[in-house]
């Protein structure tokens, strides 16, 4: 093979890239489908997004339990869930206290047990070094984004530039525990589960707001009550759904083969 034609052929790593991409869209489209088809109201699927999310942090509690390590988890993902649900709780108790605020105060019990079990029963098992993802350039770029694009109603300005926050925290938060799972590239079964419950979680907030979308025919989007936030908050679902997909797709693939641990390729996550 010639120099000008190297340049253009596709390296492995690549095709693979592209086939699972492929793979995750189609996937994601089919299920998208028959949920349009099956739920007539998209709350129901917001609804079982958080059963998901508080799900999967009661799994991981009882394997922690059971198996005496946190390794693999991250911390500092923990901590960012558990601020962003505070935040959120706050601001649902002020508004209408609902099934959505009892699900989240499930999540945020749990969310804080786990945080005391890595930070004083499983100490020595959290992988400190790994866990490497610097929490201040996360919470200094939420705060900044919040300034920028927040939601616009009679509220006090304070209060909505705190909602804006809690919502930006809520799409990083997982950035660490990605970074953690970059670094050691062998998954454990327990953060394999919660990680993948939490691209399950991602996946059925962006389904709500694509449904809301298309049944607005996109007014929901770009309505003069709310200025830019609507967008911003459904571009985030979308980057969310994005940083989790390609991790769950090697979850499924691994469990399909029956391997009790996840090894991810170099290119991955």
């Amino acid at each position: 093979m010639d120099a000008a034609s190297g340049a253009w052929a596709e390296t492995p790593g690549r095709q693979t890239l592209r086939k699972t991409a492929a793979i995750g869209i189609a996937a994601a489209a089919a299920v998208l489908l028959l949920l349009c088809v099956f739920i007539n109201d998209s709350g129901y699927i917001f609804i079982l997004s958080e059963v998901f999310h508080a799900t999967g942090i009661s799994v991981l509690i009882y394997k922690l339990t059971k198996d005496r390590s946190c390794a693999g988890l991250s911390l500092k993902s923990q901590e960012l869930t558990a601020l962003f649900l505070s935040l959120r709780l706050f601001f649902n108790y002020r508004m209408s206290f609902d099934i959505h605020g009892v699900l989240d105060i499930a999540t945020l019990i749990t969310t804080l047990w786990v945080i005391y079990m890595i930070r004083v029963i499983l100490k020595s098992s959290y992988m400190e070094d790994e866990d490497s993802f610097p929490l201040k350039y996360l919470v200094m770029a939420c705060a900044l984004l919040a300034l920028f694009a927040h939601p616009k109603s009679s509220d006090n300005l304070v209060n909505r530039l705190m909602f804006a926050f809690g919502c930006n925290l809520e799409t990083v938060a997982i950035m660490p525990q990605l970074r953690l799972m970059h670094n050691t590239k062998i998954v454990e079964s327990l953060a394999a589960y919660y990680v993948f419950s939490l691209g399950v979680t991602r996946f059925l907030n962006t389904a709500h707001w694509i449904i809301q979308v298309v049944s607005s025919h996109g007014t929901i989007l770009f309505g003069l009550v709310y200025g830019i936030w609507p967008a911003v908050v459904f571009i985030s679902e979308i980057v969310q759904t994005l940083m989790l997909g390609d991790f769950c797709y090697y979850y499924i693939k691994s469990i399909v083969k029956g391997h009790s641990v996840l090894r991810l390729p170099s290119d991955s996550v």
